[in-house]
């Protein structure tokens, strides 16, 4: 019997037919002796509908009125499973981030969480009440409502999981696990038993959607076991109701996986834009000149190639960034032009970014190598490259996308393991 802290999203709460399907999974795990806590998001499709009704009241709202707003799906959710936990005879009780409390900074909209005082969480869920947590939220050095930006419920649950010394914490969503890529694109994608935090951190940076990147790099720090599953599995089914190994993808240490697979994992990211500088003067500070701006911008710079002319005077530059602030780039770009000194800029914004992963990478060389060769193979132009430890990522036309997967998918030997 352990500690657990059961997490689910949007789709698993979206109405109270799926409410009253969570709660059974919670009753399964109290009964199989667990204490538990649990995280909730906003009903599918809440948040957005409070969002707009901000947007539609004033397009310049104070931002603590709107986490005001914002955070009242969260609350509408724990208090409805908590009624739902009641009627099947489970103690519970609903629980707002201010109440625990889960203190964070004074970024509303986007706030950080800086620590989580629970003596007396643990205390109810030690006596064996079920702690409903309201995800996404939080109080800020003002005692006003703080949220923690999309995705929050997720980075909520680790810490909490965290604070409380939980054995696991189960994030429950609509997928059963991490596969090692895309399974609408790859048939043969297989579901993962587990994944290095480091590998599952360049996924959800990477376009896999199960996992938000702040919930993973919580969980890294911490060391909180993280276990994805499915909400839409029978919670009464035997496979589950005492199962030692419950169906999903345990996210952990390294020294966890006993046999690390040279590759784990295929992502791909379409949120992806191409600029390019031709004929930049090549001289000391050009570099700042051009990526200053764009960070003080809050615009994103991912992957760099630079190449120098034949007598060194200029050089051409290409990054990308997110696809959403290709327009801002460019007008970023544009008004630092007497400063830079390049002389005409392109962009594309049908370009994807398709990458490789795995920590067994660190050990075996040729990966990199045998990546190129087999996209050149199927005509595959590549854009650019970048690469780390336990990662190499390529820029491709879009239009190749499901080929450069389906194929890098075979070459690693992921369709058969």
């Amino acid at each position: 019997m352990g500690r657990l802290v059961l997490k689910f999203g949007g789709t698993s709460v979206a109405d109270l037919d799926r409410i009253r399907n969570v709660a059974r999974h919670v009753k399964r795990e109290v009964d199989a002796g667990h204490e538990v806590a649990v995280v909730v998001s906003a009903m599918a499709g809440e948040t957005n509908k409070l969002v707009g009704f901000c947007r539609d009241m004033s397009p310049l709202h104070d931002a603590r009125e709107y986490d005001q707003i914002v955070a009242s799906g969260e609350q509408v959710t724990s208090g409805l499973l908590a009624i739902a936990l009641h009627s099947m005879g489970v103690n519970a009780r609903s629980w707002c981030g201010w109440q625990i409390p889960l203190r964070t900074d004074d970024a509303h909209g986007a706030a950080r969480i800086d620590s989580i005082d629970c003596p007396l969480l643990i205390e109810r869920i030690s006596s064996g009440q079920v702690a409903v947590i309201a995800g996404f939220q939080g109080i800020g050095p003002d005692n006003r409502i703080t949220t923690l930006g999309r995705g929050g419920s997720d980075t909520s649950a680790v810490a909490i999981a965290a604070a409380v010394n939980a054995d696991r914490c189960d994030i429950y969503t609509d997928v059963d696990g991490v596969y090692t890529t895309d399974p609408r694109i790859v048939a043969k994608a297989r579901r993962l038993e587990k994944v290095a935090y480091e590998e599952m951190l360049e996924m959800a940076s990477l376009g896999a959607k199960v996992l938000q990147v702040r919930s993973v790099e919580m969980a890294m720090v911490h060391g909180v076991r993280t276990f994805v599953r499915s909400s839409f599995d029978d919670p009464e089914s035997p496979a589950l109701v005492g199962a030692n190994e419950p169906v999903g993808t345990l996210i952990c240490d390294e020294d966890e996986i006993v046999e690390k697979n040279t590759v784990t994992g295929i992502a791909y990211s379409k949120d992806e834009a191409q600029i390019t500088l031709r004929r930049v003067q090549d001289k000391p500070g050009v570099a700042a000149a051009v990526f200053g701006p764009l960070a003080d911008a809050n615009i994103n710079v991912d992957m760099i190639v630079q190449n120098v002319s034949e007598d060194s005077s200029t050089t051409d530059i290409t990054f990308t960034v997110p696809e959403s602030d290709y327009n801002k780039a460019l007008a970023t770009i544009e008004a630092q032009r007497g400063e830079i000194e390049y002389a005409n800029v392109e962009g594309a914004r049908d370009v994807v970014k398709v990458s490789v992963i795995g920590i067994g990478m660190r050990s075996h060389a040729g990966v990199a190598s045998d990546a190129f060769r087999a996209l050149a193979q199927r005509n595959i132009n590549i854009r650019a490259i970048t690469t780390s430890e336990i990662k190499i990522s390529v820029l491709i036309d879009a239009a190749y996308t499901e080929l450069a997967v389906r194929t890098l998918h075979s070459l690693y030997g992921l369709d058969t393991q």
